[in-house]
């Protein structure tokens, strides 16, 4: 029969013995907080750019596109200053785009000033800047489209209000998110490529070289990975008009947390105005 110094010995075993399980328990759940913590902010970061990946010509499995990589469909700078952009034909038999031509004189596109494009809406109207400086391949088609009134009559089909992430998406014709024109283009970015409040940019599919119409307007400092082109600005008065569509929701919000704005915002015209 085992002495009381025994099992008072044997107590203290097993005390310590739960003292252990019990530590190592709890760092377990530690860790795994951790672990669940770093796997909500990398989706969070890669939901935004699946949200913009693929926008404008449906389901895509092409690569992502990298910045740093060499891009054969990048503009070339001539000697006079200008660039020579390469707007190709898009082959991938999608029946939502539309036929406009491409820009004039590709082969001399102007890297200096800007462009001032009116847009209309139902909803208050916005002043887009363009910069040919910044983004001379994207300036230049944005405003060869709304010459064509490419956007006249188009709904902005995408609205996305999270923290850190909030866009008014546009540009598609057919309001279903897979339209544009029969031409793309190739990205201009670099690896110091941002998003603020009142940032235009192109939206594109996870391939590179697939800029076509679709732009979003960044009505908070937004949070996405380095490839999407930069394209110009929004005015104050036009930043107010995306925070009351803001306001209003989303309607049918899928898991991710965007959809179409409950608030309709239908583009009536988007014209050159310098």
């Amino acid at each position: 029969m085992p002495t009381n110094k025994q099992r008072r010995e044997a107590a203290q075993r097993r005390l310590q013995r739960q003292l252990e399980r019990r530590s190592e328990v709890a760092r377990r759940r530690r860790r795994n907080l951790a672990l669940t913590a770093t796997a909500v902010a990398v989706a969070v970061v890669v939901g935004a750019a699946i949200l913009l990946t693929g926008a404008f010509r449906g389901e895509d499995t092409g690569a992502a596109a990298d910045p740093t990589a060499s891009n054969s469909a990048a503009a070339t700078t001539n000697s006079d200053g200008t660039v020579r952009c390469s707007y190709t034909p898009d082959e991938s038999g999608n029946g939502n785009l539309e036929d406009v031509g491409t820009p004039p004189s590709p082969e001399a596109t102007p890297t200096e000033g800007t462009s001032t494009l009116q847009m209309s809406t139902d909803q208050g109207d916005l002043t887009l800047t363009l910069d040919r400086a910044k983004a001379p391949c994207a300036a230049a088609s944005f405003t060869y489209l709304a010459e064509q009134k490419f956007f006249d009559g188009s709904p902005c089909h995408r609205l996305v209000n999270q923290e850190g992430f909030g866009v008014l998406q546009c540009g598609d014709p057919t309001g279903s998110g897979s339209g544009g024109p029969t031409y793309k283009y190739a990205e201009e970015v670099t690896a110091d490529t941002t998003y603020p409040k009142g940032t235009i940019a192109m939206a594109k599919t996870s391939a590179p070289n697939t800029t076509g119409s679709q732009f979003f307007l960044c009505f908070v400092d937004t949070q996405l990975p380095p490839e999407y082109t930069v394209v110009g600005t929004v005015d104050d008065a036009g930043l107010k008009v995306l925070e009351k569509v803001a306001a209003g929701g989303i309607k049918g919000a899928g898991p991710t947390g965007d959809g179409a704005p409950a608030i309709p915002v239908t583009i009536k015209s988007m014209t050159v105005a310098g």
